[in-house]
């Protein structure tokens, strides 16, 4: 059985693909908002990135610093983000039943 597909107009996408870019909003919100798939206006966000590419201004110094420092954080976070996984699961156990609290441990 044919499925009947929606057709949206060259306006309304556009609309929408503004709504995400100049407002900074999820594509999922505006497509909740607009009840239509989120993989359609992801798509359509896409395509609009990559025609319009080379259209994006340039980062000025102040913008350039708060991304390295925007950065900087992100690597220490993960850095200690993986410090606190090793501490909190061990790599070696002795026994599977060791590590669980309150478990009674057999041999």
């Amino acid at each position: 059985m044919p499925r009947n597909r929606r057709k949206f107009s060259p306006e309304f996408k556009d609309e929408a693909v503004k709504a995400v870019i100049l407002n900074s909003r999820p594509i999922v919100q505006v497509a909740r908002e607009l009840s239509i798939n989120e993989g359609t206006l992801g798509n359509w966000v896409a395509t609009y990135r990559r025609d319009h590419a080379d259209e994006e201004p340039a980062l000025d110094v102040s913008e350039r610093a708060r991304l390295r420092e925007a950065e900087r954080l992100v690597r220490e976070l993960k850095m200690e983000n993986e410090f606190l996984k090793k501490v909190i699961m061990p790599a070696w156990r002795p026994h599977p039943g060791l590590m669980r609290i309150g478990a009674a441990v057999r041999f």
